[in-house]
């Protein structure tokens, strides 16, 4: 990275927090759909998402999230009323965040630091306070304030507004194929974390589970003409990228 970088700013979902987390109180909720639960309520939130910004229908995340979560739930003929739905839906709160994500954020606190996500408000505020990573970034960004979500340009000029930096000053961090596609569409410098690998994949053709499947419609690189700059397989290798000036801890 041979431009002068003014910030580094990071996707929330399935980038510093693992969505698959939310399998364990599902699974509690629902002994033995955990797995199918959780791979087609992140398919469907994020299909929300994008049906709500092209129809100009805006709903924050978090009815979304909530709304997704009915809608498996009907789909597989299973019951919950709202306040169960709700219950459930709050695990999206507390997302494990992944091994690489605190010691990578640690070493990059030299520079500016922010999140931007479809999350809301209040679900980003209280999902980066139960983590302890409150410490680390300048803004937290919530698409709530454009009132449409990510790969819309509208989102992503948000970290210009409130950071006051222009697109090349700016790295932005994915591990999601359609945020990398409008991050670099946007003309941010993109690093895609390549969390997927190939064991998810190691049966085909002839088994593939829930998790194989969320990784092949989720977790692979896009075929548009928007590709990453950088990828890399952890959080981890990205403070080198930058000179690795961070404190320790």
């Amino acid at each position: 990275m041979q431009q002068k970088i003014k910030a580094v700013v990071f996707d929330a979902y399935g980038t510093l927090y693992d969505v698959q987390s939310v399998e364990q109180a599902v699974e509690v909720a629902f002994p033995g759909y955990g797995s199918l639960i959780t791979a087609i309520w992140r398919i469907k939130q994020l299909e929300y998402t994008w049906l709500t910004s092209l129809m100009g229908r805006y709903e924050d995340f978090w009815d979304l999230t909530k709304r997704a979560l009915d809608y498996t739930l009907r789909s597989l003929h299973l019951e919950a009323d709202a306040g169960r739905v709700e219950q459930i839906a709050a695990a999206y709160l507390s997302l494990r965040p992944y091994d690489d994500a605190r010691n990578c954020l640690d070493r990059l606190a030299p520079q500016k630091l922010a999140i931007l996500s479809n999350g809301s408000p209040a679900m980003l505020s209280d999902l980066v306070k139960n983590s302890s990573f409150d410490r680390f970034f300048d803004r937290i960004l919530s698409v709530d304030r454009k009132r449409v979500f990510k790969p819309a340009a509208d989102a992503y000029a948000l970290v210009g507004e409130e950071l006051g930096v222009t697109p090349d000053e700016v790295v932005f961090v994915s591990s999601n194929g359609f945020d990398i596609c409008g991050a670099k569409n946007f003309g941010f410098t993109v690093v895609r974390v390549a969390r997927s690998t190939d064991r998810a994949l190691d049966d085909l053709p002839l088994k593939v589970d829930e998790r194989a499947l969320f990784d092949l419609l989720r977790g692979q690189a896009e075929t548009l003409d928007h590709s990453a700059d950088v990828t890399v397989r952890s959080l981890a290798e990205i403070p080198k990228l930058f000179g690795d000036q961070g404190r320790s801890v």
